[in-house]
Parts: C-alpha cells; sequence; structure tokens
C-alpha cells in the first residue's frame, strides 16, 4: 500500500480529500464504477484529478436524463428518481456489468465496487433544500461471492446547489474510503463521513450496512448512533430491525405516536396503544390503510440513568421488534417538537398516546423558557389543526383516586390555557381502560427482572416474558450465562 506524504492531510490524523482518492487510486486491486445522477459527477471529479484514476475507475457516467436513466435502469413504479429502489437498481445494473465485462480469470485480485448516487439539489425557488440516496457495493476480497453494501440517505442544508454538489463529492469519497479501510469499524466509519463536511451542511437520517463483512452489525444500533452523533434529529428502524427513512415511511400517513421508555414494554403500554389505536381508526377522515403507529423513545429517556447502555437499548428494541412495531429514537425531548418534526411530512391525522403524568408535564412552563413566545409558541406547534392527545389515565397512588383529563392538575397559571384546550376537542380520554392493570409500572417490572423476583410476568404481554427469559433481557452482564453474552 502507497505511503501518503504528511502534506496531503488537512487536519492532523483526518487524510485530506486528496489523499483518500490518492491512496485509492494508487491501490492495483480497487476497481469499479461511479454513476452519479443529479448533481454532476461530483465524486468522480475528485479521483480523476487526484492522479492514477485510469487504474480505478473502469467507468463515470450520469445519466442525467430521465429517459436515458429508464433506458439503462428500467422504470420505477411511483415515477420517482431520487429513491432507495433507484439507488439499488444502479448499484446492481452496474456491478453486473463490471463482472461480465471484466473476465475475473484475467484479473484475480480485482476488487470490484459500483459507487452510485441519485440526487436531488435545492431547487431554484430554494423552498425544497434537496436530498439523495448514496450507496456502495463493493467486495473486500476477490473471491466473496456476496457483495457488501452500505446505503445512506442524505438531506442538504446549503441554500446553495455548487456548495450541495461539492459536498456530495466529499461524502462519496470519505464513503468508498471508509468502505475498504474502516469496514471492520462501522461506528467509525460512521464519523468519518464528516471528514471535512460540516454538520451544519448536512444530515444523514438513514444508513444501513449488509453483506458478509457486516454481518455482525445491528443497524439499529447504527440508527442509534447517527441520534447519539447529532447526524440527524431522528432515525426509525422496522421490526425486522432495518433502518427506514422517516420520510418515506412518514409521507402523507395518518400517525399515531406513544412515547416511552418501554423498559420493559408492559401491558399499559400495549393496552394505552390498542385503546388509543381503535379511537385513532375510528375518526371519521383516518383510514386504517394509510396510518401507521410509531412506538417513540427520547435520547434523554435513554440517557435517563445516565451514559447510554446500548445493551440496555436494544434490550427495549428487542421486544417492540417482537411485538411487530416500528420504533422511532429522537432528539425531541419537548411533544411539540416530535410535532413540528412529523408535520414535515404529513398534513393528515395525527394523534399522540400519552398518560396523565405526561400531559401535566407538557403544561410545564420550564420546558419552553428558550422559546421567545414560550409556552404559546410551542403550544402553536403542539396543537395543530389535526392533532389529538388520547389520555390514559393513572390511579393517583396516595389516594387510589383514577385521575382523567377531568381532575388533573395543572399549575395554576395554566388552567385556563388547559381549559382551552381540552373544551376545545384536543384532548380525549380513553375510557374503556383495564383498570386492573393501572398498577403496572415498567420501573416496578424492570426491579423484579434484575432481582430475580417472582410475578412479573402476568405485567407483560402475551410472549414477552418469554422473550425476556430465551434472551435474558434486561440482566447485568455477571447475571447472564455465558452463551447469552454478546
Amino acid at each position: 500500500m502507497p505511503t501518503v506524504q504528511k502534506n496531503d492531510f488537512a487536519f492532523e490524523n483526518v487524510p485530506s480529500i486528496k489523499a483518500k482518492t490518492l491512496r485509492i487510486n494508487l491501490n492495483p486491486d480497487i476497481y469499479g464504477t461511479f454513476a452519479e445522477i443529479g448533481a454532476g459527477q461530483e465524486t468522480a471529479r475528485h479521483f480523476f484529478r487526484a492522479g492514477g484514476a485510469s487504474g480505478t475507475i473502469a467507468k463515470a457516467m450520469s445519466a442525467y436524463d430521465k429517459a436515458f436513466s429508464d433506458a439503462i435502469y428500467g422504470l420505477e413504479e411511483d415515477g420517482r428518481y431520487v429513491t432507495q429502489s433507484r439507488l439499488q437498481k444502479m448499484l446492481a445494473h452496474e456491478m453486473r456489468l463490471m463482472e461480465e465485462r471484466i473476465p475475473r480469470e484475467q484479473h484475480p485480485d480485482r476488487l470490484f465496487f459500483s459507487y452510485a448516487n441519485t440526487v436531488a439539489t435545492i431547487d431554484f425557488t430554494k423552498r425544497y433544500k434537496g436530498h439523495g440516496w448514496v450507496g456502495i457495493r463493493f467486495q473486500l476480497d476477490p473471491k466473496q461471492k456476496e457483495f457488501d453494501e452500505i446505503v445512506l440517505h442524505i438531506r442538504f442544508k446549503q441554500n446553495e446547489a455548487r456548495l450541495q454538489q461539492e459536498t456530495l463529492g466529499i461524502l462519496g469519497v470519505n464513503l468508498i474510503y471508509g468502505a475498504f479501510f474502516k469496514y471492520d469499524k462501522p461506528r467509525k466509519l460512521l464519523k468519518y463521513l464528516y471528514d471535512h463536511i460540516d454538520k451544519d451542511t448536512l444530515e444523514v437520517d438513514m444508513i444501513n450496512f449488509s453483506g458478509p463483512n457486516f454481518a455482525q452489525v445491528d443497524n439499529r444500533l447504527i440508527s442509534l448512533q447517527l441520534v447519539r452523533n447529532n447526524m440527524t434529529d431522528a432515525v426509525m428502524f422496522g421490526p425486522d430491525g432495518n433502518n427506514l427513512l422517516p420520510a418515506a415511511v412518514l409521507y402523507k400517513k395518518n400517525i399515531l405516536a406513544l412515547r416511552g421508555s418501554f423498559r420493559p414494554v408492559t401491558m399499559v403500554n400495549m393496552d394505552m396503544f390498542q385503546k388509543s389505536y381503535d379511537i385513532f381508526i375510528g375518526e371519521q377522515t383516518v383510514d386504517p390503510e394509510n396510518t401507521i403507529v410509531i412506538f417513540e423513545i427520547t435520547l434523554s429517556n435513554l440517557k435517563a440513568s445516565g451514559e447510554i447502555d446500548e445493551q440496555d437499548f436494544m434490550d427495549r428494541a428487542e421486544l417492540l421488534c417482537s411485538l411487530g412495531h416500528m420504533v422511532m429514537i429522537s432528539n425531541f425531548q419537548e411533544y411539540y417538537k416530535l410535532v413540528e418534526f412529523l408535520n414535515n411530512y404529513t398534513k393528515e391525522r395525527m394523534g399522540l398516546t400519552m398518560g396523565v403524568n405526561n400531559l401535566v408535564e407538557v403544561f410545564d412552563e420550564k420546558y419552553y423558557r428558550h422559546l421567545s413566545g414560550g409556552i404559546l409558541e410551542a403550544f402553536g406547534k403542539l396543537f395543530f389543526k389535526n392533532l389529538k392527545v388520547y389520555l390514559y389515565p393513572m390511579r393517583d397512588p396516595e389516594t387510589g383516586q383514577i385521575l382523567t383529563s377531568n381532575n388533573i392538575k395543572v399549575h395554576p397559571r395554566m388552567k385556563e390555557l388547559y381549559k382551552f384546550f381540552k373544551y376545545n376537542g384536543k384532548v380525549m380520554d380513553i375510557i374503556d381502560y383495564d383498570p386492573d392493570i393501572l398498577h403496572i409500572y415498567s420501573r416496578d417490572v424492570l426491579k423484579k427482572i434484575t432481582n430475580h423476583e417472582e410475578g412479573w410476568e402476568e405485567m407483560l404481554p402475551e410472549g414477552i416474558a418469554e422473550v425476556i427469559r430465551e434472551k435474558q433481557l434486561f440482566l447485568p452482564k455477571k447475571d447472564k450465562s455465558p452463551q447469552s453474552v454478546k
């Protein structure tokens, strides 16, 4: 492998973009194609300029015209071009051509790759900032039959198409370099994507690793890193554990969101979900076929007991996924930020399911002191025209009284504001709740599990206790059998 001169580095221990491209270009084995749609050939340009590209670039192309692009990669069912489906077709098509046209017998040591992006930069009215899909399919061993793949979605924050194009080019170099030289450290690879890129200029809101060299990578944990590293505000993953693009999942959907610790998910959580869902889809304009439910966990909740415990996070995710639910991890400590985020993607009906104690906190002014308009500004964003709160009651532990929207106590200064929203139909009580489970709290169940006490199983939804036992979830490592410790 060639050595890189010191003056090729812009920062200590951070290779310059030229150094990265040169290291790849001077490697006699790395060989592949560049297919870039929508923002010019910004990534390929860096490799051409670095020198020595003839041994690396088999082909660089930009099927910019839609008709020409369709002729090469086929038609998309939804007629859109900046989609994950389009990117996958590009990667597969270009890799297939590589294998067909470059005889393996003559080039036994070559490591093939296909890099692709399909991007829409900012429009001339500057209403839509621009976004894109970027990916690489590659091999690290010439005998490797199955390819590795990294696919990500980005959002631009710059206000000029030229600047967005430059950012895309740098990101592409970082991705290709990371794929070949940092593949064994996916978390670091994630951070290296921002080498020479300001985080204020680019958002990465979804990434998936797949292939033999990423077999041990859990994409849910990678999602968590995106939020922890401030690369995005919210990520989602499905029951299969693969990361989802929030914009694609939420687009024009009716959305019901439940926030909680789910540590573990209890019968109360599921009763809240089911009863509020039944009310929600009963609304006149809500089509069940166009409705999704999100179980949301905030980063602050994951940090409730100090630093984030990734195994604890995975245990919660494991249970929610086993129940077939979509999970969101967010930076939105305040509810209005969650609603504001969801409102970016849909104008359809929206519901928040919460307990009485959560609603009391919503009406606490201390959460809104950083806003110039205070709580009124926050509520203007929270209680927009299509949103309702579905309120699950709680039993007062001291008096035994059932607390609902009719008898909860908010701060005296908030009473009139609370009445305004309640009597305008923004807060709806869940009345057909199960009174026999109101004593169940996740924290009590967790304590019983960690202390090896009895009686916690019946507090959980059907099948969940078996999952916890089988996978020994929520137990300290010292209490787990050796085969269960990852």
